[in-house]
């Protein structure tokens, strides 16, 4: 938002676990678990090797067919000790609801101020689910925002180095693969810690006490690609810089 012009109203982000500090990279999950199933083990190897790793969900999963607000804010910060996260928030915005609008952009943007995060890894724009898409179309504009010096957004602007693109309920075209074979006790772990969405009924392709034997054989799937047994996909909204010598 410029200066001048009346700002949206603000959406305060809650944290779930640790303490906002600035990040090497953040995940933005549309419900609670999303940044496991798709990012998990990518962000479970960075927090092992040191960095500074962080998720936001953007809403609390209130719609959600199984648990509650309550019970999954304690299933996130379950897993994100497990997975040796630095912070994990909540924006509280409208689960079933998530789109580029000036009031979300404005909380978004301003929580990226507040973990100043180089990395964003958010759902992919071709994703069937509205509030997976719809955080796509959101990040980008509250991207934009953080960095702006005139937007009042409080804080220090804070420009996002790299934006990647996550796998959630679409397919994907790849351009980076990561090996997440050493850490799948972990990244199982993550997700079963979501437990009032995995042990139940099944209600979703996602929602499902098979959870686990899905995303393993997608992972399975673009190792092999890789030549190693797991690997997770992302897209880049940029080209990547790659190091002829490495290959």
């Amino acid at each position: 938002m410029l200066t001048g012009m009346t700002p949206p109203v603000a959406t305060e982000c809650h944290t779930v676990y640790g303490r906002p500090e600035p990040l090497d990279w953040l995940c933005l999950a549309p419900h609670p678990d999303d940044a496991e199933i798709g990012a998990g083990g990518t962000l479970i190897r960075l927090a092992q090797a040191g960095r500074a790793v962080g998720i936001l969900e953007l809403s609390r999963g209130e719609r959600g067919t199984q648990g509650t607000p309550d019970v999954r804010v304690h299933e996130c910060a379950r897993a994100a000790a497990i997975m040796g996260l630095s912070w994990r928030g909540n924006l509280g915005l409208p689960d079933g609801e998530l789109s580029d609008t000036p009031e979300g952009a404005h909380a978004l943007g301003a929580a990226l101020r507040l973990v100043r995060p180089r990395v964003l890894v958010v759902p992919h724009h071709r994703d069937r689910h509205p509030d997976h898409f719809g955080t796509y179309h959101l990040a980008k504009r509250a991207i934009h925002l953080a960095q702006l010096r005139k937007a009042d957004l409080g804080g220090e602007p804070h420009r996002i180095m790299r934006v990647l693109l996550y796998q959630g309920n679409a397919d994907i075209h790849p351009d980076l693969l990561v090996d997440v074979e050493g850490v799948q006790d972990v990244w199982e772990a993550a997700v079963r810690a979501h437990d009032s969405q995995f042990s139940g009924q099944a209600i979703s392709e996602t929602v499902t006490p098979e959870i686990i034997e899905r995303r393993r054989a997608r992972q399975s799937y673009w190792g092999t690609l890789a030549r190693v047994r797991y690997a997770e996909a992302f897209e880049a909204e940029n080209a990547l810089l790659v190091d002829p010598l490495a290959l």
